[in-house]
């Protein structure tokens, strides 16, 4: 049975379903700030955690699997939430990456209006040649990627020579490393005023695209 971490309004005019990556929790501090500030934005934040983090908190030191592996996990949980409206997939690093290799399929059946993903992993750590991006190419959801300009999995300068589906939308924020967090001293901004821009930005693009599955 999954579990779920709920913030904002269950009258919200829409659902963000968010996982968790590689190797921080569903509570973690990155992903309980991102769904506070989307809640506050308006929406209704659900989180959860894949399997092999959930086995965890009993003791089960479990890695996190291959991402192709738990694409079947992120199909049963979109479909134990059951959102009654608009729905809106995604997730942080890993979970966003899963999130996106299932999305055309759900778009296309009408199930989300759009993908959200946080820190994407466009490549392993130290691995530019090793690129996460050909499913993006071709991408028909409508998506946002917000991603720190000094993201080691993808910085701006790297992912500007990449094919990017036209329906990707890229949120750069300056300085903010792999969880958003830019250096204060260096870019004047905090978490917070990263997460702010980010959940501003979320609310006015889904204002254009959530639509209600069929």
């Amino acid at each position: 049975m999954t579990t779920f971490l709920f913030d904002g309004p269950d009258s919200a005019p829409a659902t963000i379903l968010l996982a968790h990556g590689a190797g921080a929790p569903m509570d973690s501090a990155a992903m309980t700030l991102l769904a506070a500030t989307l809640a506050g934005a308006g929406f209704r934040v659900a989180r959860f955690e894949f399997g092999y983090m959930a086995a965890r908190r009993s003791g089960q030191r479990r890695p996190p699997p291959k991402a192709e592996l738990l694409i079947p996990e992120y199909l049963a949980t979109v479909a134990a939430l059951g959102a009654r409206g608009p729905l809106v997939i995604g997730g942080k690093s890993m979970g966003g990456r899963v999130a996106s290799m299932v999305a055309d399929d759900l778009f296309a059946q009408g199930m989300i209006a759009g993908l959200l993903c946080i820190g994407y992993p466009f490549h392993p750590m130290g691995k530019p040649q090793m690129l996460r991006t050909a499913h993006l190419a071709a991408l028909q959801t409508p998506a946002v990627i917000a991603q720190g300009t000094r993201d080691p999995f993808g910085t701006d300068e790297e992912v500007a020579a990449y094919a990017l589906s036209p329906n990707i939308e890229m949120l750069w924020l300056e300085d903010g490393d792999h969880d958003l967090r830019p250096r204060k001293k260096v870019s004047g901004f905090s978490a917070q005023d990263h997460m702010t821009t980010l959940a501003h930005h979320v609310a006015t693009w889904a204002r254009r695209i959530v639509r209600r599955p069929s």
